[in-house]
Order: structure tokens, then C-alpha cells, then sequence
């Protein structure tokens, strides 16, 4: 693979030092810049173009997260590793999906740390099977909570909204073209997958979906 090239940002010159002599030791890395801010980071990463990026989570000017994401926006083949001193839910959940390949507390020893820069370097992750199952079901979570009706197919939304403005299965049938019995089947089908028992919880959730969009009179605002 050759000498790894490795640029570190943090906003602690002692840190900085500190790593940066840790990793200079190693005959296969070589630490070609530091930053100190977010800002003085993405210039220096950009120009130097190294192999991996030492990203401290909070800088003075900014978030580590924020420049994985713009660097490895301009730089797709960088991989960064997040450096931080607290463990924390949410910065890691942004730093993955900012695209960071890593993520290691600066408690870290310092042969795990020199472990760390090699293994993204060869393109591969530092999440855990544990940490990656957290990620994939906050990210599942994410999309329930953005669009509360996902698992309902087009017919079954319309007959949701038609429950929403208070009509029957029959009356249903009659706007819809459909058999009331259909209708019937829908609607079991539609509260299922809601995970509701009864068509007035579907009908409070349209209430509230269209409230939650400001209303602006559509038929379906959501």
C-alpha cells in the first residue's frame, strides 16, 4: 500500500503533537499536515489530498462531522477518522453518515490508534457489528418518524385520507369505485400495518399529519 499520508486536526497543539509523533514513529505513516480549525482543515485536506483524515469532533469554529462531510464531498477516496474525547450517540450517528470510516475515543491506546489509521487507509470500517445494527435501526427509525405512512401502498393512503374525512366503507366503495367488502380489506389491511386497532386512530393520525403540515387545504397534505 506504501506510506500512508495523514493529515490531523485538532484544536489542542499538544494533541496534535502528541499524535503526530505517535504516528511518525510508525515507517508506513507520515503526517503531512495539521489544522487547527474547521475552516484552516478543509484547505489544508483538499491541497494535501492524504490518505486519511484525523478529525477531532469539536473544533472552535465548527464540527469535525461538518468537514468529513465537505472533504470527502471534494476527496470520495479519503477516509477519515473521527477523534473525540467524549462518547457520544449523536456525533457518532453523524459522523457515519457524514462518511467518517472510523470513530475512536482520544482514551484510545496508542498502538489501537495506529491500529486504526491503517485499517480505514485499506478502505475498510471501524464500526462494530454492534455499532452498525444501532446505526442501521436509528436510521430505520429516522425514516418511520419521517413518513409515518411508508408501508401503505397509493390505494391504501387515498382510502386513509377518505377514513380522515369521516366516511364510511360504503360511501368509501362509492367515491373509489370500489365493492364495500374491498373497501373492508383495506382498511384491516391499512390498520394493520399502522399498527392500530380501530379506523378513529386512523383518522386522529390523518388529523394529525395534516395539522403537523399546516393544512393548506390540500385533499392529502402529507
Amino acid at each position: 500500500m506504501g506510506v500512508i499520508r495523514v493529515v490531523l486536526v485538532d484544536d489542542h497543539e499538544v494533541v496534535r503533537r502528541g499524535v503526530a509523533a505517535l504516528l511518525d514513529s510508525e515507517d508506513d505513516i507520515e503526517v503531512v499536515g495539521e489544522a487547527g480549525t474547521a475552516e484552516s482543515a478543509v484547505a489544508r485536506i483538499i491541497a494535501l489530498q492524504p490518505d486519511v483524515a484525523v478529525l477531532d469532533v469539536r473544533l472552535p469554529d465548527g464540527s469535525g462531522v461538518d468537514v468529513c462531510r465537505e472533504v470527502r464531498s471534494a476527496l470520495p477516496g479519503l477516509a477519515c477518522l473521527m477523534l473525540t474525547s467524549f462518547a457520544d450517540d449523536d456525533a457518532l450517528f453523524d459522523s457515519v453518515m457524514a462518511g467518517a470510516s472510523g470513530y475512536v475515543l482520544k482514551q484510545i491506546h496508542g498502538s489501537d490508534l495506529i491500529g486504526a489509521v491503517r485499517t480505514v487507509a485499506s478502505g475498510q470500517s471501524l464500526l462494530d457489528p454492534q455499532t452498525t445494527a444501532a446505526m442501521l435501526a436509528r436510521l430505520r427509525d429516522q425514516e418511520s418518524k419521517k413518513d409515518p405512512l411508508a408501508a401503505l401502498s397509493e390505494q391504501e393512503r387515498q382510502i386513509l385520507d377518505l377514513i380522515g374525512e369521516g366516511l364510511t366503507n360504503r360511501q368509501i366503495g362509492e367515491r373509489m369505485f370500489l365493492a364495500e367488502k374491498t373497501v373492508k380489506n383495506y382498511v384491516s389491511h391499512l390498520l394493520a400495518k399502522l399498527d392500530m386497532q380501530r379506523r378513529t386512530q386512523a383518522a386522529a393520525l390523518v388529523t394529525r399529519l395534516k395539522a403537523e403540515k399546516g393544512d393548506r387545504g390540500e385533499r392529502r397534505s402529507w
